[in-house]
């Protein structure tokens, strides 16, 4: 892989970071800012919604700019969008930070995807997006955790210093490693972005994109009081689970995207019904705690292993046009996200109780198959048109 996918893949791991460290520093947060923590976790609502609305806006504004100016300027505002989070007094002001930091966060990772399917070879596309978008998984695994550490120690305001400063040096190293575009790329036309929005086939791709995320996130987001409710542990282990589910999804994207170069429909069909099974398992075993464990980090490995294939599906779909295809995906892992984890925080009090997180996740990867079969047999009809006819 060239070093533009490493430099690409530290991006993703600070922006990940960023979205999810406020959760392990929510208490801290409320006090300083004199908050409630329910009130401080907006913080998180405000970038998800940032990213949603982000992508595709940004990398419209962005369309003529040059890719790698874009990902500079992106991580610029990120940074500046961290320093006044990081001296702000005032709880709107961090809100406002934070929903800056994540219209930034969209617009990298909605070019970041299109520069990393265009260093590399058409046959290891899926491989090279899967490094990439792991970065945001190693941000579960690393950044998230120490970020909580470090906030817990140092105060809230030191895990935004440090990403502040990483991403000032990521600026840097981006102007080195990512090459310049080459001089025949066709020019950039807004007009020509949004008509790629025409294709149903790229529609079936992002319904799988949200579906995907809405079944596995519902199940993430909400394991702490399946496993204290349910299963019955200490809350003190919940951080070993959530570890685990971290690891397994950085081994799943790397994975992932190795096997999307060859088989991309059968590894999406494949890991939504490991996700379904998985699921499943957990409304079954949940009040033993081993199989719970191992349930849990069979779901970080195969939840979001397509996710690599379906930007690369997204960008191939774009053609000459792959900017708002890629942002649009991103986009609607994030809307994904928002659906499921609202629709869990709905039945979670009723008579589920924290069961309703895996039965949620049972029906959004049920239903993420509708797109993915759809997909796969118009891809197939599609092949078959374009072979030539055979001789007589």
């Amino acid at each position: 892989m060239p070093a533009a996918i490493w430099v690409l893949t530290a991006g993703t791991f600070l922006m990940g970071t960023s979205e999810f460290v406020v959760a392990g520093i929510l208490p801290e947060v409320a006090s300083d800012l004199d908050v409630s923590v329910a009130h401080a976790g907006l913080a998180i609502t405000v970038f998800a919604v940032g990213m949603i609305i982000g992508a595709p806006t940004m990398a419209l504004l962005t369309l003529r700019l040059p890719r790698k100016t874009t990902m500079m300027l992106a991580l610029a505002v990120f940074t500046l969008g961290h320093v006044g989070a990081a001296l702000t007094d005032s709880f709107a002001l961090l809100l406002v930070s934070r929903f800056v930091s994540a219209l930034a966060t969209g617009a990298f990772w909605a070019v970041a995807a299109v520069v990393a399917s265009h260093v590399v070879s058409v046959d290891i596309r899926s491989r090279a997006l899967g490094i990439v978008l792991g970065g945001g998984m190693l941000a579960n695994v690393v950044g998230v955790p120490l970020g909580a550490f470090g906030g817990q120690v140092i105060g809230w305001r030191g895990p935004f210093w440090g990403l502040a400063v990483l991403a000032a040096s990521a600026v840097v190293a981006v102007a080195a490693a990512i090459p310049a575009e080459r001089t025949d790329r066709a020019q950039p036309s807004a007009r020509r972005e949004l008509a790629s929005l025409r294709s149903g086939r790229l529609w079936l791709t992002l319904a799988a994109c949200a579906g995907v995320n809405a079944g596995v996130l519902s199940v993430y987001s909400y394991i702490s009081p399946l496993l204290t409710d349910r299963t019955g542990i200490s809350s003190a282990l919940v951080p070993v689970a959530l570890l685990l589910f971290g690891a397994g999804a950085l081994i799943g994207s790397v994975l992932g995207g190795r096997a999307g170069d060859r088989r991309p429909f059968g590894t999406a069909l494949v890991t939504t019904g490991g996700s379904l099974v998985v699921a499943a398992g957990l409304t079954v075993f949940a009040d033993h705690v081993v199989p719970t464990f191992v349930l849990v980090a069979v779901l970080g490995l195969v939840g979001l292993s397509a996710n690599p294939v379906l930007v690369s599906l997204a960008v191939g779909h774009g053609g000459v046009a792959p900017t708002l295809p890629s942002a649009m995906a991103t986009s609607m892992f994030n809307a994904g996200t928002a659906i499921g984890t609202a629709i869990t925080a709905c039945l979670i009090g009723t008579d589920l109780g924290p069961t309703a997180a895996p039965i949620t996740g049972i029906v959004f990867a049920a239903v993420t198959f509708i797109p993915l079969v759809t997909l796969r047999a118009l891809e197939r009809k599609h092949d078959r048109a374009r072979r030539p006819p055979s001789a007589p």
